[in-house]
């Protein structure tokens, strides 16, 4: 089918427009699902048309958010119900027989007014009238009947054609009415009454089937029909009268017999604070339970839920148990129809809206929107088809003039927000506007940031389908993405919001972020709440230059403290320098986090930039330069991560200890043993004591006292559950253990890897490998393996892990007696530590080679030389035994 706006866009178009149709298939087959169980429970033995108390299974929900395609889905299922050449091949053969006569009525044209139904009632009729070609006798008389009293004076035929439902059967409804009035005329033997006043031949007709005369009730014999003729016709009437609709279908000889599918679309348009339309509407279906239905709406059909009771006659789940909100959960048996009848329409796929866009617009049998333009029209819609058509409308107007490029669809669309709005209230598009600065939200937040004091407008937005839900997040609630750009770039709704109003409402969403994190921590600490307040309290205060920023302060140390670096995802790395305290804050988490997964040099140049802002509080520049330290130090710029940590432990702040730690094994990489032993006791918990004292008896081959000393730092880890301390407790282990008892380090090495996993410590990750070398030293493949993990520490920025590659390599030729290799390893160790530290690297390979040193060494050591130079041997030596005899 051609697509009129778009051939209509510009002079003599050279290109194809199309509508283009994206499979949608799944919701197809629920359809047929769905009206294949119909068919069978209808035909089944014992159905009653006429039986009101049964639970209704008749008609099948599609709601989703304004734009998603529910329109383009039911004219898709109309034309695919009306003939196998309009269904797509994808969709499949349906298996049922019946002749099925589709009728799609748009109830956006309506308002809720009287009259509407009336259109829905005629064009249900006139769709009947073409496909039967023959009277329903009982329902006819009873619509002349309702004419003549409501609209007296008007012709049908004439009221037809001012409404607009002219059509190819316009002119049959009026005929055929006439007809059945002449056969209800004729069955009571009363012909002088086809001409009369519609009340004679009501009465007539009354008393007939009062009287139980069999002419009467075989033509128009429904239990209730007399009854309904004797109300008074109004309104109310008519919407009763679809009971004897129904009745007369039933009546149909089989061969005549014909299946309607009522498609009523944009059901959110009968909507209002007495629901009087949609009570008509839901009474049409209800008495109607031959005739299946297709509705397609914004939101969810509450028809099921019992709070409804007195507002809809029919309602809780007994009545409606396809449109109970529980229903959808429940597993069915494979082949058994679907017992939800509910189904969100979600976004496109990014490759449905490429085919989309791909098909729109085609000239000599190419796409006309270039494959770079449609990859930046898919990332901004986020798979609503509504933002799809809207950027093809402005290729087109773009192209009048000028080629299109990417960059002309990083934009929004008025249009696709004018739709939003259209059906909320005051207070509900204020709350609109206040969760689209919230990645995700529940009640709380959403109340709080829009500033109000109750949650029941926040409760009643999130039931509406441009809020997704998710039960399992942390945040359950999401405004769609898309509607989520529009509002926030709102430059024409005329209650759009003033940069001041933006700038309270992050202030209050600040402010609810904190509140919530700090009332959890109180009772129980969730880093995963952590980090999610963090990333948004984060992105507000930067995004709108706030300057409450008390709890991010204290966040920040709680986030940093554990060394698990979950991703913030904040400014990338070619962000501007930082102009406000949010952005020097923002700035800093994201330089220390990232460096997990940059060079090191590029984090020590972030934060120096963070520093030399001078927009940090000061309790974050003390977190800034230990940080900025660390990356020295990991850098083997040691000089110059003394002078930080010496900064920070001379500020006597939070981190202290921890620079202190800090001075403590730089002592020790600098061969100053005892310096760093002496600081131990001084440092406690905060201070890691227990793996800097690890740290020391491993370097000296004292495995027994380095394993003890990383159980008790990895238990204390524990005790204060600090899953990143626990880590590399477990690292630091495996490695002590790695030298001494290959079988062992299989195991501790396993759990290291286990509690990594999740934790972004690439440091530790790569430290793991190289414990793995250790562990098999003296075993083939090594050396490729110690190449292989040198490369990767290269490209991770951390050149202090080099040294702990070759001291691996030294290690295994020294156990295999190749004593040519172990002197080039000593020689690249050499290199490695000219600055003098690690420096004990290069005295431990020629300790474990047996082998005297070149000159006097530097290093002092807790213990003898001697000692130490026995210990390692030993080690080696040891490793030869087990290999031995293991062969």
């Amino acid at each position: 089918m051609a697509d009129l706006r778009a051939l209509f866009s510009a002079n003599n178009p050279s290109f194809e427009a199309a509508e283009a149709f994206t499979d949608r298939q799944r919701q197809w087959a629920l359809v047929a699902a769905a009206l294949e169980e119909h068919l069978r429970h209808t035909a089944g033995r014992g159905w009653d048309v006429e039986d009101l108390e049964a639970p209704r299974t008749n008609v099948i929900v599609f709601h989703g958010v304004g734009g998603v395609g529910k329109s383009t889905l039911l004219r898709k299922i109309e034309a695919a119900l009306t003939g196998a050449e309009h269904r797509p091949a994808q969709w499949g053969e349906p298996t049922w027989t019946q002749q099925l006569l589709p009728i799609r009525i748009d109830l956006s044209r309506s308002a809720s007014t009287g009259s509407d139904f009336e259109r829905v009632i005629l064009t249900i009729r006139l769709a009947l009238a073409g496909a039967l070609g023959r009277t329903l006798p009982s329902f006819d008389v009873a619509l002349r009947h309702y004419w003549e009293a409501v609209h007296p004076g008007e012709p049908l035929d004439e009221y037809v054609r001012r409404t607009g439902l002219t059509g190819r059967f316009a002119e049959m409804l009026p005929q055929q009415m006439q007809a059945g009035v002449g056969e209800v005329a004729a069955a009571l033997q009363l012909p002088g009454l086809v001409g009369s006043a519609a009340q004679q031949l009501t009465s007539a007709l009354v008393s007939a089937l009062r009287d139980r005369q069999a002419r009467a009730q075989a033509l128009a014999g429904a239990v209730r029909t007399a009854a309904l003729l004797e109300a008074t016709p109004d309104l109310e009437a008519l919407s009763y009268y679809s009971h004897l609709l129904a009745w007369d279908l039933s009546q149909l000889p089989a061969k005549k017999s014909v299946v309607p599918v009522v498609l009523l679309d944009t059901f959110e348009d009968t909507g209002d604070r007495h629901r009087d339309f949609e009570r008509l509407l839901q009474r049409l279906v209800w008495l109607m339970p031959n005739v299946f239905f297709v509705i397609g709406g914004r939101s969810r059909l509450p028809w099921a839920d019992p709070a409804l009771h007195g507002q809809l006659d029919w309602t809780g789940p007994t009545a409606w148990p396809g449109l109970a909100a529980s229903t959808a959960a429940v597993p069915q048996p494979r082949g058994a129809a679907p017992a939800g009848r509910q189904h969100l329409i979600g976004d496109l796929s990014p490759e449905d809206c490429e085919a989309h866009l791909a098909r729109r617009l085609v000239q000599d049998g190419q796409p006309l929107i270039s494959a770079d333009i449609r990859a930046a029209i898919t990332a901004r819609s986020h798979g609503l088809p509504l933002h799809l058509d809207l950027a093809v409308s402005r290729f087109l107007e773009i192209r009048r003039t000028r080629t299109p490029t990417p960059a002309d669809f990083d934009c929004t669309f008025p249009a696709l927000l004018a739709r939003t709005l259209s059906d909320l209230t005051p207070e509900e598009r204020h709350l609109l506007r206040s969760v689209a600065l919230l990645d995700a939200f529940d009640l709380d937040l959403a109340t709080q940031t829009a500033g109000l004091t109750h949650q029941a407008p926040a409760r009643r937005l999130t039931e509406r389908p441009l809020i997704s839900e998710n039960p399992y997040a942390l945040w359950p609630y999401h405004l769609h993405r898309a509607i989520r750009g529009a509002v926030r770039d709102d430059q024409h709704s005329d209650d759009r919001w003033t940069d001041a109003d933006w700038h309270q409402a992050a202030a209050r969403a600040l402010a609810a972020l904190g509140d919530q994190w700090t009332k959890t921590t109180a009772h129980a600490p969730s880093r995963m709440l952590l980090v999610a307040c963090l990333r948004q309290g984060l992105r507000l205060a930067r995004d709108h230059g706030l300057t409450g920023l008390g709890w991010l302060i204290e966040a920040a140390f709680v986030y940093t403290d554990d060394s698990i670096w979950e991703p913030l995802a904040l400014p990338t790395p070619a962000a501007p320098a930082p102009d406000t305290p949010a952005d020097a804050v923002a700035e800093l988490l994201t330089a220390i986090t990232r460096r997990q997964r940059e060079h090191r040099q590029h984090t020590a140049d972030r934060l120096t930039t963070v520093l030399n802002t001078g927009l940090l509080p000061a309790e974050l520049t003390e977190m800034a330069l230990y940080y900025r330290a660390k990356a020295h130090k990991d850098l083997s710029q040691n000089d110059a991560a003394r002078t930080g940590m010496q900064q920070v432990a001379d500020a006597d702040g939070r981190l202290a200890l921890k620079a202190r730690r800090g001075l403590a094994n730089l002592a020790r990489l600098a061969g100053d043993f005892p310096t760093a032993l002496a600081a131990v006791p001084t440092l406690g918990w905060k201070g890691r004591h227990h793996r800097v004292l690890g740290d020391i008896h491993w370097s000296q081959a004292d495995t027994t006292q380095a394993v003890s000393a990383f159980e008790a730092g990895r238990a204390e880890a524990e005790q204060h559950g600090a899953a990143g301390e626990r880590a590399m407790m477990q690292v630091r282990l495996a490695l002590a253990v790695s030298f001494a008892d290959p079988d062992r380090a299989d195991d501790e090495l396993a759990l290291a890897h286990q509690l990594l996993d999740g934790l972004d410590q690439r440091s530790n990750t790569l430290l793991a490998q190289v414990v793995a070398l250790i562990k098999d030293a003296g075993t083939g493949g090594v050396t490729d393996r110690a190449q292989s993990l040198n490369a990767e520490v290269e490209a991770a920025g951390l050149p202090f892990l080099h040294r702990f590659v070759e001291l691996a390599a030294a290690f295994h030729h020294a156990v295999r007696g190749e004593d040519q290799e172990l002197t080039a390893t000593i020689g690249r160790l050499r290199a490695l530590t000219a600055t003098g530290d690690f420096a004990y690297f290069t005295d431990i390979a020629h300790f474990m080679g047996a082998l005297p040193l070149p000159g006097p060494s530097t290093i002092r050591w807790t213990t003898s030389d001697d000692h130490v130079r026995s210990a390692w041997r030993g080690l080696v030596q040891a490793r030869q035994e087990h290999l031995h005899a293991g062969n």
